[in-house]
Order: C-alpha cells, then structure tokens, then sequence
C-alpha cells in the first residue's frame, strides 16, 4: 500500500507525541491490533464515512472501539475523523511502524515453518537474521505452512530467505532437468 505524505506527517506526529509521552512500544502493539481492526472491518470505515452519522457519534465510536488503546492513538484517529483523512489510517499506522522500527533498529519478519516456532527458537532466528539485514533484532510473525515439509522460510521486507525441504527439491529439479 502506497503511503502518501499526509499519512507520514501524521505518522510522524503520532511517533514523537509516543516518544515524548515514553509509550512507543505499546502504541506500536496497539496500533497492530487497530489495524487488524481497520482491515478486517470495511463497515467501520463505511460508518465512519457515513454523512448520516454525526462528528460526535463517530468519534463516539472510535473512543469505543479501541477503548484499551493508548489514548494518543485514539485522539489520532479522532484527528484523522475530523481532516477527513479516515481512509488513511492504515497508512498512518503502517507508516508509524515503519518509523519506530527504524528507530529502534528493528524490522518485522514472517518466518514460515511446518510447526510454531518455540520462544527459543524465534530468538535465535531473530538474532541470526537480525544481522543479516543490518537490524538489532527482529519482529517476527510466525505462520504455518505444512506444504513446506520442513526448514523454515523468513521473509524480511524484500528478502526472502528459504530453507525449505520443497526449496531444496526445487533447486534439486531444475539442476537435474538444466
């Protein structure tokens, strides 16, 4: 999704208002969550949208709809309510994540595996991948796929890093048919 430079003006904002208050790190794990919200829940932007429905009773239902958020995030999207710039708020947030996670020397991960991961075994990949793209650590996301048959696949923004049984195989295939 393209972020347009509104949303990282906003973006920006928001992360030096949460690095002022000393809150970065939970406004960005609930500014995760929000944008599962936002995501999976077109009828929110609908209602949000919807002239029918007063300013107050929209902001009404962001306050309680993220009600356990850090109060920032919602006087943000109360913000981005009241510009006429609701439709940007996943931008925001994927921008503000972007900007904290370059800060703190961190970047998100996917790593497909055939099992979860162990606690363990996600910190040794964090730290042996962290390297490689130059990172402190990293925020990883782990998803099940059994059509690999084993090993692990991590993707890191463009990177992608496959030891995977299917891979070798792949790899195997083409040499024996080149």
């Amino acid at each position: 999704m393209s972020q347009s430079i509104a949303a990282n003006r906003y973006a920006k904002a928001l992360y030096d208002l949460a690095k002022d208050k000393n809150v970065v790190a939970e406004t960005v794990a609930d500014l995760r969550e929000a944008k599962i919200v936002f995501t999976q829940s077109k009828d929110l932007f609908n209602l949000l949208e919807n002239p029918k429905f007063s300013q107050s009773k929209k902001e009404e239902l962001i306050a309680t709809i993220f009600a356990s958020e850090q109060p920032i995030i919602i006087n943000a999207f109360k913000v981005l309510l009241n510009k006429k710039r609701i439709h940007e708020v996943v931008s925001v947030i994927d921008s503000f994540i972007r900007i904290a996670n370059d800060e703190l020397g961190v970047e998100d991960a996917i790593v497909y595996s055939t099992e979860a991961l162990t606690d363990e075994e996600i910190q040794r990949i964090s730290t042996t991948f962290a390297s490689k793209v130059n990172k402190n650590s990293l925020n990883i996301t782990n998803e099940i796929d059994a059509s690999l048959i084993g090993g692990i696949k991590v993707i890191i923004g463009n990177l992608i890093f496959d030891n995977t049984i299917v891979s070798k195989v792949n790899d195997l295939r083409r040499q024996l048919l080149a």
